[in-house]
């Protein structure tokens, strides 16, 4: 029934996906560009999704101690430089955004992808969310995908875990790689 099953697995390479900003920088998705070693990826929904908007605002909190711990975020969506900059009229973020993802990349992302249900809503295929953590190695530390717009990870949850795993004396792999065995 499923029309693709490929979902972007802990410990795998993170897709080379390029997109542009508002201010036509370009970056790299899984590469931050500060004095970070990790990226923080959020894919969202697009600017009609108000759990999308809150969800950001949230995060925006939490940027100090994500900063601290050597995390850069990074958001992006399948809408258009006209739809961010109207979402962003919303928004009471720092941290940069993208926009214009294809659903190619969507797909190489392993995320769930939604026809909008009405022009009102608007007017391209969407991802549903994804949050991905990828480490200095460029590796998925950690996914969290939804095929809808009301499962999100807990975003205090998410930061003190990553801080734990962060600590070199935790020494934690990363989890969620042991293979799939044919007949269990």
């Amino acid at each position: 029934m499923s029309s693709y099953s490929d979902k972007l697995v802990a410990g795998s390479p993170f897709p080379d996906i390029k997109l542009h900003d508002l201010k036509n920088g370009m970056h790299t998705l899984g590469k931050p560009s500060g004095g970070a070693t990790w990226h923080m990826v959020i894919i969202y929904r697009g600017r009609h999704c108000p759990l999308c908007t809150k969800f950001l605002n949230s995060l925006e909190l939490l940027l100090p101690e994500l900063a601290e711990i050597g995390i850069e975020v990074i958001a992006s969506s399948a809408d258009s430089k006209e739809q961010l900059q109207e979402h962003l009229t919303r928004l009471n973020v720092t941290f940069t955004f993208t926009y214009g993802l294809t659903e190619a990349q969507l797909r190489s992302l392993g995320l769930y992808i939604s026809i909008p249900r009405s022009e009102q809503e608007t007017d391209h295929n969407f991802a549903e969310p994804g949050l991905f953590v990828i480490n200095e190695e460029g590796t998925v530390q950690v996914v969290d995908i939804s095929n809808n717009p009301f499962s999100r990870p807990d975003l205090e949850t998410m930061t003190s875990g990553l801080s734990w795993i962060r600590n070199p004396e935790n020494n934690y792999p990363i989890r969620g790689t042991a293979p799939y065995l044919s007949g269990d």
